[in-house]
């Protein structure tokens, strides 16, 4: 897997005390992972599986219990899991009226949810459900029309960067400033949907300018 041209989105687990004061931490976690992963779209949907899953927890295993989140991707799903160390109680899916004060928890995320599940292992239970992506790779990005012509830059610098000019055009200066900002606001959408820090890449392009710039003076004296 080349992550030059992907966005890397590597599993990881958060131990937690299932607390109704912790559910608020464990959503902006998943939040920020989101954003990173370049999925911020599936944060609602995501927050409210956790929030139900967990909450599932509290209610049926109690407060405190010792467990674990753990988010993935499987296959171009979004799988989020949530570990217990109760084998024995299992999380059902079963009709609430709107009004109903609790048992809506699971029927929420079969709702939200594509498909979900539960897991019994040896000495710990995995209740879990995944939500589409719209992705076609595990590794790739939507389908945004400024990282598309991102990419095409990108690829473009790669082979051609010494290539020779074609010939001139009388294209006007405003003209120019347009098309250079529009293609650097497209570069910085493609370091953003691959989960990479834009700030840090716009002082590092600063920086590389500022030290050419020097050089060339120099030279020129």
């Amino acid at each position: 897997m080349d992550c030059t041209t992907c966005t890397p989105r590597k599993p990881w687990e958060l131990p937690f005390l299932a607390e109704p004061e912790g559910v608020a931490a464990l959503r902006r976690v998943l939040r920020v992972h989101l954003g990173v992963w370049g999925l911020p779209e599936l944060t609602d949907a995501a927050q409210l599986c956790v929030s139900e899953l967990v909450s599932n927890v509290i209610t049926h295993v109690g407060p405190g219990t010792p467990s674990v989140l753990a988010v993935s991707m499987n296959g171009t799903y979004l799988r989020i899991e949530v570990h217990d160390p109760d084998t024995r109680t299992l999380p059902t899916l079963v009709s609430a009226t709107a009004d109903a004060e609790g048992g809506r928890g699971m029927a929420l995320v079969d709702a939200v949810a594509d498909r979900w599940g539960v897991e019994i292992l040896a000495d710990n239970k995995v209740t879990w459900c995944e939500l589409a992506t719209g992705l076609t790779t595990p590794y790739g990005h939507r389908n945004d029309p400024h990282v598309s012509r991102a990419e095409m830059v990108v690829d473009l610098y790669k082979v051609r960067e010494s290539a020779p000019s074609t010939g001139s055009r009388r294209v006007s200066n405003a003209l120019i400033e347009t098309i250079v900002v529009g293609a650097i606001a497209d570069l910085l959408h493609w370091l953003r949907a691959h989960g990479r820090d834009v700030d840090e890449a716009l002082d590092r392009a600063q920086t590389h300018f500022e030290v050419e710039e020097r050089y060339r003076a120099v030279g020129a004296r």
